[in-house]
């Protein structure tokens, strides 16, 4: 069995001010494709289909539209819920759709749903575990010791009899850590970077039953913990740090229990996120300029401020999302040390040096005559 590995769709998304809709559209079109020609049986969808508890009409038409191409090619479909998704509106018509073998799981009920499909090796398990708290978990549990989000995720897989020599699935989306170390994340995800056994974190070692874990959450392609306890990251690109990395889909074939291989393809979104870097007359010139429709993040190496950069930026590349600047100024902001300058100083002083160690000149009376009413606005006693 073929199963492909989705996770984290987000779909009505903007990136700053862009709307993601025709973006999101056209990868969830190539991903059709990828199905279709690497034949794939079954489509998992680890949480996170909406960006909203309260998705728009274009995302929820966009979705609706997605399940029926693949309830057309008869692909089995097994999705749950995300933190961002509202379990009520995902969950809604669920049983309508198992008629077209469309299995959601968006409500912790007190226990695993498990769908069971079969191949000409056998049985593989699918159990699909919704975004939980230990709340929600506590009460179908109240004698089970449940104090956070590790104990809660054990206690919903121990009471749900799973037989470990059986080829089994689990469908999660939560923060997975690995031992000592944490996944990689891409500056997009809402998570709380705790400890095991703290506010949000859980251990891949929950899934110690499981031949694969598809995890939702983080939205880079990793393995934590150990091969197949694997997060597939989004299918687009939504923090300026993912910038330099790749999307991919990972296709994952089931023979006999313990025999397992893994393929990644290579998206290609409609307009990629570049970071860019350089002086403004270089990364303008028209030898240098490329893909105008991407979604640029530039960073000037200019040492003058420019006045209306982005205006600028945007002339020829009408998706800038971001200007910053990368020189001597901005690393002497990022070099100093304020605490040294704090100590005993009155705001003027303070005011003063800082200035100095930032651009090696003094301020000006008229500079800090603006510095001290702009401070006593902000309720800074003087």
């Amino acid at each position: 069995m073929k199963i492909l590995h989705l996770a984290d769709l987000h779909l009505g998304r903007s990136l700053a001010d862009f709307d993601l809709i025709d973006d999101q559209r056209y990868i969830l079109n190539q991903i059709l494709d990828v199905i279709k020609e690497k034949e794939v049986n079954a489509v998992v969808i680890a949480g996170d289909v909406y960006d909203k508890s309260i998705p728009s009409e274009a995302a929820t038409n966009l979705l609706d539209s997605f399940l029926n191409d693949l309830a057309k090619i008869n692909v089995n479909v097994l999705m749950i819920s995300g933190n961002h998704d509202s379990d009520d509106r995902l969950n809604f018509g669920s049983s309508l759709f198992k008629a077209n073998n469309i299995y959601i799981s968006a409500i912790y009920k007190g226990e695993l749903y498990k769908k069971t499909l079969s191949d000409e090796y056998g049985d593989i398990n699918f159990y699909l575990l919704p975004f939980v708290k230990a709340s929600q978990v506590k009460r179908y549990y109240p004698d089970a010791k449940i104090e956070n989000y590790n104990d809660a995720v054990m206690t919903v897989i121990d009471n749900a009899n799973i037989d470990d020599s059986a080829r089994n699935i689990i469908l999660s989306h939560q923060f997975v850590a690995g031992g000592s170390s944490d996944p990689t994340l891409s500056g997009s995800e809402s998570v709380q970077v705790m400890s095991v056994g703290l506010v949000e974190k859980i251990s891949y070692k929950c899934f110690d039953k499981f031949d694969y874990a598809a995890l939702g959450h983080i939205h880079s392609a990793q393995d934590i913990g150990r091969e197949y306890v694997s997060y597939s990251g989004s299918p687009l690109k939504y923090s300026l740090s993912e910038a330099n990395s790749k999307k991919v889909l990972p296709i994952i074939t089931f023979k006999n229990k313990g025999e397992i291989s893994r393929e990644f393809v290579e998206l290609k979104p409609m307009r990629d996120l570049r970071h860019i870097k350089g002086k403004m007359k270089d990364l303008l010139s028209l030898d240098n300029v490329t893909d105008t429709d991407d979604f640029i993040y530039a960073s000037l190496t200019d040492e003058d401020y420019i006045e209306n950069a982005i205006s600028i930026f945007r002339a020829t590349y009408p998706n800038t999302v971001k200007i910053d600047y990368d020189n001597s100024k901005s690393k002497a902001i990022e070099e100093v040390d304020i605490s040294a300058i704090v100590e005993s100083k009155t705001y003027q002083e303070f005011i003063s040096d800082f200035y100095h160690q930032i651009y090696g000149t003094d301020i000006t009376d008229e500079e800090m005559q603006i510095m001290i009413e702009v401070a006593k606005e902000a309720g800074v006693d003087i």
